[in-house]
């Protein structure tokens, strides 16, 4: 068998969201948003349910004004996961998401106001223990780095938060996550490469406004695998114009596709004209059928013997297609040659018993 390469992750330091741990050494955790109007609380924690139920850990929750922030209050005594609240413009917001149970908040400082305000905010996140998320976006960077620079360049983002740390630094707050984020890939990637050899504080990755649910997860995936491959990256966000239920799934994927995160994998070939039964079907039956499940099985759905045992050698359990019937393989080794319509029963029996026995 070969001996997979793992990932040697950037050490930094632990901050707990809740009872959600982010850095040191902890596994890179997924996030995501709520796009519910936060004043709409019953709406607002069923989306939160949803994304829990589809692997989230934490949810971060808009509040843009003060029914926001009294609707906040009743969201955070009932969800079922640490609510983040995402704060601009107002540092009176803050305090009041903060009082009202936020788990962490998230702001810009450079757009809560003066130092004096900043470090009101500060004050009462130390008193309730939570940790503050610094975001600096390319969209509102500040104007003098902007003129310094040139634009939004990955080392004026990197200025812009390394200045935020060191004001934090001096109101002796040190519970911090950090995250640049710029809906240019490159951008992004250099931007968090620069932090991560200033600071130990842990990153919050993610291509921002990375587009609709395909395009978005295409440029997610490619951004945030180049992160992660160099051990870049404590929690993720995969940020899609749409329900943010299939962000999860998105994110998932990037992180099992590394080596970062177990669960299901499904092994697919494209198919061609050797091709006789319905494998793309098969495939995504089978995918179905694996969701929930969270043991790091790996099935294979391959069109033809040809592709078949071979290829897919690596993975538990498959299926290989003939003309109206198919192979059922286990690590390579033909197991059982079965008619097309019992392909999908008989191996899931063999899931279940695989499943079963990884539980153990």
């Amino acid at each position: 068998m070969i001996e997979r390469q793992s990932i040697i992750r950037k050490q930094t330091k632990r901050v707990n969201v809740g009872a959600v741990s982010i850095g040191g050494g902890a596994p890179v955790v997924v996030q995501s948003m709520t796009n519910t109007p936060t004043t709409d609380v019953e709406a607002t924690l069923s989306q939160i349910a949803r994304l829990k139920a589809a692997g989230c850990k934490i949810a971060r929750v808009t509040v843009p004004d003060e029914d926001a922030a009294v609707a906040f209050a009743k969201i955070t005594a009932a969800s079922e996961l640490p609510v983040v609240a995402d704060i601009h413009f107002n540092y009176r917001l803050a305090i009041a998401a903060i009082e009202a149970g936020a788990a962490k908040i998230r702001i810009n400082p450079g757009n809560i106001g003066s130092r004096d305000r900043v470090a009101a905010v500060v004050d009462a996140a130390k008193a309730a223990k939570i940790p503050i998320r610094i975001g600096v976006n390319a969209g509102s960077l500040e104007k003098s780095l902007l003129e310094k620079y040139g634009g939004p360049t990955p080392a004026a983002l990197a200025e812009s938060a390394l200045a935020y740390v060191r004001m934090m630094e001096e109101l002796n707050f040190d519970n911090l996550v950090l995250s640049i984020k710029a809906s240019d890939i490159l951008t992004t990637v250099n931007a968090c490469r620069i932090l991560s050899t200033k600071t130990d504080i842990p990153q919050h990755i993610g291509i921002t406004e990375a587009g609709t649910v395909r395009s978005g997860a295409i440029r997610s995936a490619v951004g945030l695998g180049i992160l992660l491959s160099e051990g870049i990256g404590d929690t993720i966000r995969v940020s899609l114009a749409g329900d943010p239920v299939e962000e999860i799934p998105v994110a998932k994927e990037i992180l099992k596709s590394l080596g970062l995160a177990s669960g299901p994998v499904v092994i697919a070939c494209p198919t061609c004209g050797r091709t006789k039964i319905g494998s793309i079907d098969l495939a995504e039956q089978v995918e179905k059928m694996l969701s929930g499940i969270d043991v790091p099985i790996k099935v294979a759905v391959m069109g033809c013997v040809v592709n078949g045992p071979g290829e897919a050698r690596e993975a538990d359990v498959g299926i290989a297609g003939g003309d109206g019937e198919g192979l059922i393989f286990m690590k390579g080794s033909s197991i059982e040659k079965v008619p097309e319509s019992e392909l999908l029963p008989r191996l899931k029996e063999y899931i279940d018993r695989i499943v079963a026995e990884m539980a153990v």
